[in-house]
């Protein structure tokens, strides 16, 4: 996927300054930067979701996983599944409910499941619709350190059955370093840093990648 001079301005406010950007197939794209650095104007972007100058070229249907899990709070748990499924692909559900860890709440409501199970549904979720690119703006963010870490070794455990091509928004450095082959930064709409990270997701969640520091520095420069 190719993102040529994108420049996307709500009224007199510059989101995104003239974006260039390669995103290598099959690889997870980290994308940090401050709040209003144009993170999630660029996953809308790339979605369609917006008006912009510029062209994006090499984007196939995409599923989106959001921060919060939006779920349909009138459907069930398979409900909500089947809501982005032709009829034909519901036979996939059972099996990803197993891989999440929510067999048997196939029924249950939204309101009857943790925060956790919520998210591991809206990951399902993400997964089952049919997809070439994901789109992931900070799913992890409001969780508790156990919980992202093992929501995070799910989400690498999916992504591993056919290693579609993922961008991921975050804020947290530690999560890009973990999860992502790279990093683009963002600043005021610009890309100032694009940083590889070596090996493979999901890298060992307690230790500290020495690219950790790489982005620290870089944030902290802006």
């Amino acid at each position: 996927m190719t993102l040529n001079h994108i420049t996307k301005k709500y009224g007199e406010t510059t989101a995104l300054d003239d974006v260039s950007l390669d995103i290598e197939e099959g690889k997870i794209t980290a994308v940090l930067g401050e709040s209003g650095a144009g993170k999630t104007t660029l996953l809308n972007v790339i979605a369609g979701n917006l008006p912009f100058e510029g062209t994006v070229e090499g984007v196939g249907k995409v599923s989106y996983l959001f921060q919060s899990p939006k779920l349909l709070p009138n459907l069930t748990v398979e409900g909500n599944l089947k809501f982005v499924l032709e009829k034909e692909n519901y036979k996939n559900i059972a099996l990803m409910l197993r891989k999440v860890g929510l067999e048997g709440k196939e029924n249950s409501y939204p309101k009857q499941l943790s925060g956790g199970e919520r998210q591991r549904v809206a990951i399902a979720r993400a997964f089952l619709f049919p997809h070439e690119i994901l789109l992931m703006d900070e799913p992890f963010s409001s969780l508790d350190l156990s919980l992202k870490k093992s929501l995070l070794a799910l989400t690498v455990e999916l992504w591993r059955e056919r290693k579609e091509t993922v961008v991921f928004v975050t804020h947290d450095v530690h999560e890009a370093a973990v999860l992502a082959h790279r990093a683009v930064l963002l600043h005021r709409g610009k890309v100032t840093d694009d940083i590889p990270i070596a090996g493979e997701p999901l890298r060992d969640f307690f230790s500290r990648p020495a690219e950790e520091n790489t982005l620290v520095h870089a944030l902290m420069r802006e």
